[in-house]
């Protein structure tokens, strides 16, 4: 597995690993499950603009 080094503030680091912690979790396990979701959405959010935009082309040129 490739290694990672990111930069966040103090705070926030604390924060994730209060979750983590608080859900039997490695830290790493944390963000690459957060990335999932972000990356996830992102799919979804273009596939639904891809078909609003399909729509909006096919009642143009029908």
């Amino acid at each position: 597995m490739a290694r990672v080094l990111i930069s966040m503030p103090e705070d926030f680091l604390n924060k994730i690993d209060q979750v983590a912690t608080g859900e039997n979790r490695s830290r790493s396990e944390l963000i690459r499950e957060a990335l999932r979701t972000y990356i996830y959405r992102q799919r979804i959010k273009g596939s639904a603009s891809a078909l609003k935009n399909a729509d909006v082309l096919e009642s143009l040129l029908g």
